[in-house]
C-alpha cells in the first residue's frame, strides 16, 4: 500500500532500502508477487490481486499488511484511505468491515472498482478525502503521512475519538529515536509522539513495519 497517488509500475525497482528510514519502496518491489499461489484469500482480495497482476502493477500491500487491515476494519463503520493503487488493501478492509460500513478511497490515478456497494473510489488529490471525515479507520498510503517534504495531516481534523490511523511501508526501527539520513526521523516521530495519539510500531514481517495510532480526542 505505499506512495503519493498510485506509483508508477516498476518505479525505483531494485532499489535497496536503508535501515531505520521510511521505506517507500519495500512493497513496491514485492507486494503483488507475494500473493503467488495463495489460496486462502477473501474473494474481493483475490479479484483485486488478479487485476493488479494483469496490469503489471507490483506495489500492492503484502498479505501480512492486508490481514492487519482486515482486522482493524472489523471495528470501523467509516473508513478512509489515501492511495488506492489497484485496491488490494481496500479489498482487505472491505472483507473485514461490518455490514453497513462505508469505505472511501482516493488516488490521483484511475483505480479499478470493487464489487461492493459500500465502497466508493475517487480520483483526485488525497486532501479531498477530508470531506468524508471524521473516520473510524484512516489508512494513509497516498498522502498525509508526512513522508518527503509534505507535512503530515492533523489527526484531530480526520478522526473520531477512538479512531485509528495506519501508516505502513516503513523499515522496523532498531534504535531510539529512529533515524533517517543520520538524523532523528521526524516523520515517524510525529506519529509516535503525537500528544493526541497512542501509537505503536508493529512489525508485520521481519523487514517491514506499520504504525497504528489511536486518536484519544
Amino acid at each position: 500500500m505505499p506512495a503519493a497517488g498510485r506509483r508508477g509500475i516498476g518505479e525505483d525497482e531494485g532499489r535497496l532500502a536503508e535501515p531505520d528510514k521510511w521505506q517507500d519502496r519495500f512493497m513496491s518491489i514485492s507486494g503483488t508477487a507475494q500473493y503467488e499461489n495463495r489460496t486462502d484469500l477473501p474473494p474481493l482480495v483475490a479479484r483485486a490481486v488478479e487485476a493488479a497482476r494483469r496490469a503489471g502493477f507490483e506495489t500492492s500491500c503484502v498479505p501480512a499488511q492486508g490481514r492487519l487491515l482486515q482486522v482493524l476494519a472489523g471495528g470501523a463503520m467509516r473508513i478512509g484511505e489515501t492511495g488506492t493503487g489497484y485496491a488490494v488493501g481496500l479489498a482487505w478492509m472491505a472483507s473485514g468491515a461490518p455490514p453497513g460500513a462505508r469505505l472511501f478511497s482516493i488516488d490521483r490515478s484511475t483505480a479499478p472498482e470493487l464489487d461492493d456497494p459500500r465502497v466508493e473510489i475517487r480520483r483526485g488529490d488525497w486532501r479531498e478525502l477530508k470531506a468524508e471525515a471524521p473516520f473510524d479507520l484512516l489508512v494513509l498510503d497516498g498522502g498525509g503521512q508526512g513522508k518527503g517534504d509534505e507535512p503530515p495531516l492533523d489527526p484531530a481534523e480526520w478522526l473520531r475519538p477512538g479512531g485509528v490511523v495506519v501508516i505502513d511501508d516503513i523499515t522496523p526501527m532498531t534504535s531510539w529515536p529512529p533515524r533517517h539520513d543520520g538524523r532523528p526521523d521526524e516523520a515517524r516521530l510525529y506519529w509516535l509522539e503525537h500528544p493526541r495519539l497512542r501509537t505503536a510500531e508493529i512489525r508485520i514481517t521481519p523487514d517491514a513495519a506499520t504504525l497504528v495510532g489511536t486518536y484519544i480526542g
